[in-house]
């Protein structure tokens, strides 16, 4: 009987925050599928497993959740000033279609990390001991990500001391700077940071119901609402979402919406084919609960309360793009994320997520009656699980 034989491309199985993917060098990939288009698409999902009517990604790299289904493109920046250009590709699950639509910010705390190790960053700029800056071109949205890199011995420090909630071991603290992180994405209000022209809109959901809503480009396009108006309390883990299918189907219509309104799509329909961007998140005040590892938190200890959904499900921490949405969304007085930390003016805030804490700084400032945020910065980890080739079937892209 007639067969075809696997092939082997050159990848890196890396944790970046509480995410993890599989990355590759753009010139180590097949040459066809060193172009955008069907055959890299295929690619990337046989490498994770998808389309798996099982949900479960047995026969890939995937592992089944929005976290974990993955993958990045690497090569040496063609942009001025840049070490770098990353492509991340959110690969779905149950559908055949890689969604290529933003970024994903925990993976880019591994950006650094393995340009260094692998070659795209000149030998010349990385210290024997010390810190590497690596300038990072975010090709999915054209943005600019400058990450702090340790380096010790002349190579990238993986272990270290600094603890992450929602990852079990403690790793070596990358930090993270997203320049400019508000998108200039064409939207209702012509690309602006909030693309209704306000802060706070009424957001209107047929079967749901009317509600207030902050819309914000900045991160990742993120949909905030207020967890008691959609009959929340802010302090849910994952459980209490993602095993209430009316809930799931809720959240995936204000999300649409959501779309519709920012002006990402221009027909609700449009936004199952569009599963990454944008998110669609809940807030309120402080309040104790425990965490998913069995952590208590308490209302002292944060300064609001954020859940966030991704890929139809709840996030058992919180995307590293919904947290510069978040950062900056609470620097601006009057949004919803900025009233449930207490309103006021602020440049950094500590919210609780289903698996602890996480800080998130940003300033804000009004240019021309506009406002702008320059930076927004926070830190994660990032480490090596697995390095060398993986296998797919000849024919499968």
């Amino acid at each position: 009987m007639a067969h075809v034989s696997q092939i082997k491309v050159p990848a890196t199985y890396m944790r970046g925050g509480t995410s993890k993917g599989v990355f590759f060098r753009l010139q180590d990939l097949p040459e066809r599928c060193q172009q955008p288009g069907e055959a890299r698409d295929r690619l990337l999902l046989r490498v994770i497993g998808s389309p798996d009517p099982y949900a479960k990604q047995i026969d890939g790299m995937g592992g089944a959740t929005s976290s974990t289904s993955k993958t990045v493109i690497l090569s040496k920046s063609a942009k001025p000033d840049h070490d770098v250009d990353y492509l991340f590709g959110q690969v779905s699950i149950d559908k055949a279609f890689v969604d290529w639509s933003g970024n994903c910010g925990n993976l880019s705390a591994a950006v650094g990390p393995f340009a260094i190790s692998n070659g795209l960053i000149d030998a010349s700029r990385v210290p024997h001991n010390g810190m590497c800056t690596v300038r990072i071109w975010q090709a999915n949205i054209g943005k600019t990500i400058i990450a702090h890199v340790p380096i010790t011995d002349g190579a990238v420090q993986e272990t270290g001391d600094f603890e992450l909630d929602g990852v079990t071991f403690p790793a070596a603290e990358v930090q993270l700077e997203f320049i400019d992180p508000a998108d200039e994405g064409e939207g209702e209000g012509g690309g602006a940071m909030f693309p209704t022209g306000q802060l706070v809109d009424d957001l209107e959901v047929p079967g749901v119901g009317t509600f207030k809503a902050t819309m914000i480009n900045a991160g990742i396009p993120t949909v905030f609402v207020e967890a008691e108006a959609i009959g929340y309390t802010g302090t849910e883990l994952q459980d209490a979402i993602n095993g209430d299918p009316k809930a799931l189907a809720m959240f995936e219509t204000i999300r649409a919406y959501g779309a519709l309104r920012m002006g990402l799509i221009k027909d609700v329909s449009e936004a199952a084919k569009r599963q990454h961007t944008p998110k669609v998140a809940f807030v309120s005040k402080p309040k104790d609960y425990v965490s998913s590892s069995g952590k208590p938190v308490g209302s002292g200890d944060v300064d609001l309360l954020v859940r966030a959904l991704s890929m139809g499900k709840l996030h058992h921490a919180m995307m590293g793009t919904c947290a510069v949405a978040i950062g900056t969304a609470a620097a601006i007085p009057g949004t919803l994320v900025n009233l449930a930390a207490g309103g006021g003016e602020r440049t950094a805030v500590r919210f609780g997520h289903p698996s602890g804490t996480l800080r998130v700084g940003a300033q804000a400032s009004r240019e021309h009656g506009e406002w702008v945020v320059r930076k927004a910065i926070m830190s994660r980890s990032a480490r090596v699980l697995m390095e060398g080739w993986v296998r797919v079937p000849g024919d499968a892209f």
